[in-house]
């Protein structure tokens, strides 16, 4: 043993013996990812999807199971919740960092109305479908104390999500986040998610006999609290945008708050009863709208956020992943349903959705393949549920295939429908003008 690990062992300090098993975890976690994210991009899916599946390598689906006394090594339980902590305050950073990208400079009229119908578009269908594949396979695939509608709702809330994070990253790392289908797609998926949350807090409620009160309670603050922030917080935070006007930089004043106002809004939105991610894209919606001021704010923080704390997220949702649950013809045609159900329901409710609004037929099935990605915000959902008893370990491990199916397939769908020679016609210049449908545009066609 190296002196200064002697040192440590003698010592009895068990801060000193947490971060020496806390920091093996980490370079492990960081060259598995960067090692996925590399063969993800090589085989032309978005880095995010490699660092998803290299959290679910880390856990007991491969590593677990074939070195099992070396995974407990590096992921030791005591390590576990101090990656739980450093996941949150990731994906609520990223999550921040996403709000204040957003060019609210740039909004197209309208476009909280085509949202809330893209919206409407992406969960109402894939709710149904799931919620019927839900009444079907309910006593082949539910816990014997939870009832038939209480099953198939948590079914149906769980497809309906979109995987935020990712489709937030996804147009990031393709320059999209700001033209109108990708802006649209962002606040319509932030609508899903933050709607499935509600139906989950139903869900919960009802299953663990807290009552309907606790719920409502729940979604009548976030609602309050996404107001707060809109409204109160964006005007406090204005002399933040003024002094960047006047200086050019963000001294470390503007820093602190910079930091302190997402990992707040992350702690009062969990503290409500609705994950964290949403407390810090809101705070992010209340930045300061200069443009520069956006520019300088990613560049600060983007690199270690995406590069350091996202893939701890990813890894402590894999470790909780195990996929071996699914095995015989019953289960696999019970997996089938489900896969069918949620992307039918996302995929074309939504890409019908936006050719109604006008898109076409290219920028509608693009959009639909995104808002079809489902990533880890579904593990987030069914962790929760089998953590309450909602759900079985076989329910669990297909909605986590589930989530790679959706994801690993939205960019080559996305490239199908939109290929990148397309692309530049979607920037954010783009005006309402060119929104009119036309009755000559097919599948095959030019984006309109």
């Amino acid at each position: 043993m190296p002196p200064l690990a002697q040192a440590v062992a003698s010592s009895g300090d068990p801060n000193l013996d947490l971060m020496l098993k806390v920091f093996p975890a980490i370079v492990v976690i960081l060259l598995t990812a960067g090692i996925c994210g590399r063969l993800a991009l090589m085989v032309l899916q978005p880095r995010v999807l490699g660092e998803m599946v290299a959290g679910v390598l880390l856990g007991p689906t491969l590593f677990g199971a074939l070195f099992p006394e070396a995974q407990k090594a590096i992921f030791p339980a005591e390590v576990r919740p101090i990656l739980y902590v450093l996941s949150t305050i990731g994906l609520t950073l990223y999550m921040f960092l996403v709000g204040a990208g957003l060019d609210h400079g740039s909004r197209i009229q309208g476009e909280e109305r085509r949202a809330g119908l893209l919206a409407a578009s992406g969960i109402i269908p894939s709710l149904t479908l799931g919620v019927g594949a839900g009444l079907v396979l309910w006593g082949t695939l539910s816990p014997p104390d939870v009832s038939r509608v209480e099953f198939a709702f948590f079914v149906g809330g769980a497809l309906s999500l979109t995987a935020f994070p990712m489709l937030a990253r996804i147009l990031y790392e393709r320059g999209l986040e700001n033209s109108p289908p990708g802006r649209l797609s962002l606040l319509a998926a932030a609508v899903d998610d933050a709607l499935a949350w509600c139906l989950l807090a139903v869900l919960t409620a009802v299953h663990l006999g807290s009552g309907l009160d606790d719920a409502l309670q729940t979604i009548v603050l976030t609602a309050g609290f996404a107001v707060l922030m809109l409204v109160v917080v964006r005007r406090l935070l204005r002399p933040l945008g003024r002094e960047f006007t006047r200086t050019g930089n963000l001294g470390p004043t503007a820093i602190y708050v910079v930091i302190l106002v997402p990992l707040t809004a992350g702690w009062l939105t969990d503290w409500i009863g609705v994950y964290a991610v949403f407390g810090g894209f809101l705070a992010g919606l209340a930045m300061p709208r200069d443009p520069a001021f956006r520019e300088v704010l990613h560049n600060r923080m983007m690199g270690v956020v995406s590069t350091l704390l996202l893939p701890v997220f990813f890894t402590f949702s894999g470790l909780n992943t195990d996929l071996s649950g699914i095995s015989g013809g019953t289960m696999l045609l019970a997996f089938l349903a489900i896969m069918v159900a949620g992307f039918a329901g996302k995929y074309f409710g939504c890409a019908l959705a936006m050719r109604g609004m006008g898109f076409s037929w290219r920028e509608s099935y693009a959009v639909g393949a995104l808002m079809n990605a489902r990533g880890l915000m579904i593990l987030i959902f069914i962790n929760i549920g089998l953590f309450h008893g909602m759900i079985t370990q076989e329910l669990f491990a297909m909605l986590v295939l589930v989530a790679i199916i959706t994801t690993g397939s939205a960019l080559p769908l996305y490239k199908l429908a939109l290929p990148a020679r397309l692309e530049p016609a979607l920037g954010p210049e783009r005006h309402e003008a060119a929104r009119e449908p036309s009755p000559d545009v097919s599948v095959a066609g030019p984006v309109q």
